[in-house]
């Protein structure tokens, strides 16, 4: 088994002990974080891995670390309530997982409530928006047939799994403070620990968080996203953010301004696509232009990416539809943008 980074502390200045567990959360090696918080109440797990592959196993050695080198005498026995920061398999898939080693509340946003607790109506709910969007997008056949295959594979793992309680906006469970910031997934919640916030997969030290249209799915988008990164900037005092993947953040208002500026950096090259082409673009089209080497499930981002901004782009009058007809007359057809500059 590859070796990971070791469990890492830090301690807010509400005096919360935070414990980060690395784990793998796919075969491909992508990997991501779980948190044990104490000193808030109850001894609470942040997220749960995938439950894919060596996630689980990632998850029992982290507590291991935890006994071993930092002296703390916890198993996931132990844990008395879960926080899940969002809807994603990554963050959530490894609940059932968890939930057969203790019977800890588990908790996260309404906006992402039915993905746990409708596991199997979500899927097929968010199977036919992208079915849909495919036909849209213009996406052949063949290549749809591929996506969903590689859409449905992680998926088929994950059962219901009961919720307790919801983290509402600006709500507070014992000194912890939940900040609803929606666009990455509809139910992304923050949480703020004194000085540290625990930015899940709304912002991170590297990546831009990957954006899909609000067509498939309410409360994504990238005008959602970009509401919610303004909003955590008037959260003022956070000294050090801890993301559901990659490095910790020890700018943050820093690193919002250069997650806004690549996104303004996709519009404008968007646009400058579309005027070397100098003619009406699907979605799909834009997409292969602007990620031309993709392969494997990044075709499927891809396709997600390149559409969110150009939804915005329409959103925001930029762009309009050629084929306007044609979408009006036929059930889902191709639809051809243009730019309304």
């Amino acid at each position: 088994m590859d070796l990971l980074p070791p469990v890492t502390h830090y301690r807010s200045s509400s005096g919360v002990d935070i414990y980060r567990l690395p784990l793998v959360l796919f075969p491909n090696h992508f990997t991501g974080h779980a948190f044990v918080l104490e000193g808030v109440g109850a001894l609470t797990l942040v997220d749960s891995g995938s439950g894919i592959g060596r996630s689980n196993d990632d998850l029992l050695h982290g507590f291991r670390q935890l006994r071993e080198q930092f002296g703390k005498p916890y198993s996931l026995g132990d844990i008395e309530r879960i926080l899940i920061t969002h809807g994603h398999i990554d963050h959530f898939g490894g609940l059932a997982f968890v939930k057969e080693q203790t019977d800890a509340a588990v908790g996260i946003h309404e906006l992402d409530r039915r993905v746990l607790t409708n596991y199997e109506e979500r899927v097929v709910v968010a199977t036919k928006a992208l079915g849909i969007y495919f036909e849209r997008a213009g996406i052949s056949p063949s290549l749809r047939q591929t996506l969903f295959e590689m859409y449905g594979f992680a998926k088929q793992h994950v059962t219901s799994i009961d919720v307790d309680f919801s983290l509402e906006d600006d709500g507070v469970i014992d000194g912890m403070e939940f900040i609803h910031t929606p666009g990455h997934c509809p139910g992304q919640v923050c949480i703020r620990l004194g000085d540290v916030l625990l930015s899940a997969d709304h912002v991170l030290a590297r990546t831009t968080p990957h954006q899909s249209p609000e067509s498939i799915t309410h409360y994504m988008g990238l005008d959602h996203y970009a509401d919610s990164l303004r909003k955590l900037l008037r959260y003022e005092g956070i000294r050090l953010a801890l993301g559901g993947h990659e490095e910790p953040i020890h700018d943050l208002y820093g690193r919002i301004q250069a997650i806004r500026a690549s996104h303004n950096r996709k519009l404008d090259r968007i646009r400058k696509i579309m005027r070397d082409r100098g003619a009406p673009m699907t979605i799909g089209q834009i997409s292969k232009a602007m990620y031309p080497d993709v392969e494997g499930y990044h075709v499927l981002l891809a396709i997600e990416e390149a559409g969110a901004h150009i939804e915005y782009l329409y959103q925001h009058g930029r762009l309009t539809i050629a084929n306007l007809r044609e979408f009006e007359a036929e059930p889902n057809p191709a639809i051809l943008y243009e730019l309304h500059d």
